[in-house]
């Protein structure tokens, strides 16, 4: 805890000041005295009323992992626009900056599956992401997203009783929006197998994954010792540049003989120069290791975190790609109210993360590929210091 009062006093004389009688002023986590329904209930089991003091951030600036509002207060960037920025903000080797979602590299890998084995049906997890799009939606068994659909309780089950027997293709890795959610050892292989007798192909969705963020592997799909037919990428490719690829075989891209699909803006020379110079910062300054590194101290000081906070329910991911999962301290039910509190407080700290999982209960810290030991002891310690106040 010191260390979180040294650094924001460090980073500005003010704001230690501020943030903690925010937190004391603004959270009331408290039976409610006036509720005459409850008033004749013991404390302990009267409702818990929650209030937050919500407030826009308007961010205008941005410097490799950190980002900084109108008033030039600095935040550590804990989800790097969900997980878009790799080599940092405004990186001084990478010079334009723009937007762009992955949407439609998972597009084109469905058309060229569905094109090759001319099969139309495609599979993918319980829990999934992978695109808000009319087809990509398809293939999202995410709540939050979209409405629940009759799911297979697994692939095997789903093609022989969800299809007719033949399907297009399978799409998985790990579940960024799911909630940082890794795949068990061996299922991959195993799911291939399955979906090639099948007819279909295997797509690694590294969109979110690739390029050394895990750590382990620049791939995703490694960890699990096998080898896709097609693999989608975008975000950290670009640093924030609208660039998305799908890599596959010569085999299965002489389909696209068959179709006729463009882009007009797709493989543009500032892009692929953008990405270029954004594949030597990644080797050049060996992205990956440091992700192993610094993500290996960050889930650490996370577990020793979890073993003095009940609150903690799970945590989970490996390199810069982190879930924590929240959840009520006796009944073990996801704390979403809580998860609400801890988003803002974090805000008042100093740290941006993300929110994910099918209940919106688990942080995603997905960083730029630049955070430090410091700011990994920073982000555990404002952690901690705000599940303190609860």
């Amino acid at each position: 805890m010191a260390f979180l009062q040294r650094l924001i006093l460090k980073r500005k004389p003010v704001l230690y000041g501020n943030c903690r009688r925010s937190l004391c002023s603004s959270l009331s986590a408290v039976p409610s005295d006036d509720d005459s329904s409850s008033s004749s209930l013991p404390p302990s089991c009267r409702p818990l009323i929650i209030s937050l003091s919500l407030t826009w951030l308007n961010i205008v600036e941005g410097k490799m992992q950190y980002l900084f509002d109108e008033s030039g207060r600095r935040y550590l960037d804990a989800f790097a626009g969900i997980v878009t920025v790799s080599c940092g903000h405004c990186h001084p080797d990478i010079v334009v900056y723009f937007v762009n979602p992955g949407i439609e590299a998972n597009e084109l890998a469905m058309l060229m599956a569905r094109l090759y084995s001319g099969n139309l049906g495609m599979i993918a997890l319980r829990n999934a992401y992978r695109g808000g799009s009319s087809n990509t939606i398809g293939l999202t068994a995410l709540n939050s997203w979209k409405d629940p659909i009759r799911q297979a309780k697994d692939v095997q089950d789903h093609i022989d009783f969800g299809s007719s027997g033949k399907v297009a293709g399978f799409i998985a890795v790990i579940q960024g929006v799911g909630g940082a959610v890794e795949l068990a050892p061996g299922y991959l292989k195993h799911v291939y197998d399955i979906v090639r007798k099948a007819g279909g192909v295997s797509i690694a969705d590294e969109v979110q994954t690739g390029f050394g963020r895990t750590g382990s592997h620049y791939w995703c799909f490694q960890t699990q010792r096998v080898i896709p037919d097609m693999v989608t990428m975008a975000k950290g490719i670009g640093n924030g540049l609208p660039l998305g690829a799908v890599v596959t075989t010569p085999e299965i891209a002489s389909v696209m003989a068959l179709k006729i699909q463009f882009n007009p803006f797709g493989g543009n020379l500032v892009c692929s120069v953008g990405g270029l110079a954004v594949l030597r910062v990644i080797d050049k300054q060996k992205r990956q290791a440091h992700c192993a590194d610094v993500g290996s101290h960050l889930i650490g000081c996370l577990r020793a975190l979890q073993e003095r906070h009940d609150i903690i329910g799970d945590m989970r991911g490996r390199g810069l790609m982190v879930g924590v999962e929240l959840v009520t301290e006796k009944e073990k039910m996801p704390a979403k109210a809580e998860t609400a509190v801890f988003f803002e407080k974090l805000r008042q700290l100093g740290v941006l993360v993300g929110k994910g999982g099918l209940h919106g209960n688990v942080f995603r810290i997905k960083s730029p590929m630049r955070l430090s030991k410091d700011d990994a002891d920073f982000l555990v310690d404002a952690l901690d210091y705000a599940m303190s106040k609860l």
